[in-house]
């Protein structure tokens, strides 16, 4: 079986604050649904705020600002048996979420 990535941008949730209990329910159905289907591996929002990124050196400088560059809002890991099927999943999370979703295949690691 293959892992996948399903992630979105930060800022692509776009609909009315009113609406988010209703976004949050149907999204927790789906996590429930990916759960009891024995899909799910991992999953979750990411706060808003900027990245630090570490270079090879162990330098740290300031990472992509939200207000400036895309950066990921949430995601999910799967591992299901086909890209087929994790399309299916990130069909449901979209719906669910109400925002388009990345699929990217995680590299198989047989020490991992």
């Amino acid at each position: 079986m293959a892992r996948y990535l399903i992630s979105f941008d930060d800022g692509s949730m776009d609909f009315p604050e009113e609406d988010f209990p209703a976004v949050a329910e149907a999204s927790h159905r789906v996590v429930k649904e990916a759960k009891e289907a024995g899909v799910r591996i991992f999953g979750a929002g990411i706060e808003r705020q900027r990245a630090s990124i570490v270079a090879t050196d162990g330098t740290v400088t300031d990472g992509p600002f939200p207000e400036t560059k895309a950066v990921v809002g949430g995601c999910s890991i799967i591992e299901v048996p086909t890209r087929e099927d994790a399309l299916r999943w990130a069909a449901k999370i979209a719906e669910a979420c109400r925002c388009a979703q990345e699929v990217r295949e995680i590299m198989h690691d047989p020490d991992s």
